[in-house]
């Protein structure tokens, strides 16, 4: 039986999907869950846009980091170091010991924050930083309220973590010292992570001095490791922010990659599509494989009316990442646009493509859904449509869209159990 969490109420939440930046943030993470013996691969990153400093894990393996904590951030080890201390909040049991509060505590929205953030997930969004609304508001305080033993313990295990992946304490360090600066202010006025996690001296004095002693004390991060993280910070930073603001911020005296990436998303934005094209195109002949670039101009051009001319830099994203899901997405949208019953047949492979990865993203399903109605095969666009109604919480939807696939399909094939379980699920959920 398929279990969504329900809609819960809520505001300012959001998330954002972009497969770069996801990738950079895994790629910190993974290494030190394999070192503190968890399942590296098991890791699901989620982007908060919330400009306030803040990371959590809930509900398992999933990552939750801010915005306001990633463009914050100086380097790449001062975010590995609050995954670090994460991790070790995880892999000390700590998450297990407060799970009997989080399940008692849903009128003080610690329940209704991890539920909110699942349904959130499930509601979709779109690549190349696009942010997902939400009318659900989530209540933006502490989860939980680590004890300082718990707190100790988890930076001990940190730096142990960083220690094994030849990385620099250095980072956790410096943003001690950014949230330092924060306690003294009133409880309202501070960023989650330090309400959670409560920063003592001691906390500080532990770090500094284990860095006397370690063997990467001066650990740098590489070249590509600080070009993916600066390409990171202007492409959220351009994204989040005003065209009029990042063009002050990364001037065109700037010739530096990132400086001319969020240049060519500011203009993307206003819009002035020469600019926008002159600038990403710059980047392309410089990097030609870079799968995030071609994505950019794919958006750019596709959601400038330009459908035809956004099918060959969405291809060669593909082609460069096939795994990616989002990329699949972006270009299933442009074939689908197209109205070509050929480039139709494309959108339905890159879309089942795209389900098989992330079976829990709405956005997969909805276009897959009006792909095979397109090409009347409407059982299946009808299955589709109920799988992606399921996944927002939209009952109703689910269970019309249900029953209509169960009148299409072969009486007890496994698409018409599906479409029963779907139909049934929505019946329990719109109670």
């Amino acid at each position: 039986m398929l279990v969504v969490a329900p809609p819960v109420e809520a505001k300012g939440l959001s998330l954002i999907r972009d497969t770069e930046v996801e990738n950079t943030i895994r790629a910190y993470a993974a290494p030190l869950f394999t070192a503190a013996g968890l399942d590296a691969a098991a890791v699901k990153v989620h982007i908060v846009n919330d400009s306030r400093l803040n990371a959590f894990v809930a509900g398992g393996m999933n990552l939750f980091v801010n915005t306001g904590l990633l463009m914050a951030s100086d380097n790449p080890d001062q975010i590995i170091g609050v995954f670090a201390h994460e991790t070790g909040h995880i892999a000390g049991g700590h998450l297990a010991r407060t799970r009997e509060a989080v399940e008692n505590a849903t009128a003080e929205a610690i329940l209704a924050y991890i539920l909110g953030a699942a349904a959130i997930v499930a509601g979709g969004g779109e690549a190349g930083g696009a942010i997902i609304g939400t009318g659900q508001s989530i209540a933006q305080q502490s989860l939980i309220r680590y004890s300082r033993a718990q707190e100790q313990a988890a930076d001990q295990a940190a730096v142990r973590y960083l220690e094994n992946v030849g990385r620099s304490a250095k980072g956790m360090l410096e943003t001690f010292y950014k949230l330092e600066d924060q306690e003294l202010l009133v409880p309202e006025r501070q960023d989650p992570y330090l309400r959670s996690h409560p920063l003592t001296r001691d906390r500080i004095r532990f770090v500094r001095n284990f860095i006397e002693t370690s063997k990467y004390a001066i650990a740098k991060s590489t070249a590509v490791e600080l070009m993916a993280h600066s390409r990171m910070v202007a492409k959220l930073y351009s994204f989040l922010n005003s065209p009029g603001k990042t063009l002050r911020t990364y001037r065109t005296s700037d010739t530096s990659v990132p400086a001319r990436y969020a240049r060519a998303i500011a203009y993307y934005k206003i819009p002035d599509l020469e600019k926008a094209i002159g600038e990403i195109d710059s980047l392309l002949r410089e990097y030609p494989n870079d799968p995030w670039f071609h994505e950019l101009k794919g958006q750019i051009l596709f959601e400038n009316g330009h459908i035809a001319l956004s099918i060959a830099p969405y291809e060669r994203a593909v082609e460069l990442r096939p795994d990616e899901a989002l990329l699949r997405l972006g270009l299933a949208r442009a074939q689908i646009e197209i109205n070509d019953p050929l480039f139709n047949k494309k959108a339905i492979e890159n879309l089942i493509i795209a389900v098989r990865s992330e079976s829990n993203h709405a956005p997969h399903w909805h276009f897959l859904g009006i792909a095979y109605g397109r090409d009347q095969q409407l059982a299946q666009s009808s299955l589709a449509l109920a799988e992606a109604s399921i996944l927002r919480g939209e009952y109703v939807e689910a269970k019309y869209h249900a029953e209509k696939a169960k009148r299409g399909l072969d009486n007890g094939s496994p698409a018409y159990l599906r479409a029963e379980d779907i139909s049934m699920a929505a019946s329990h959920g719109n109670r």
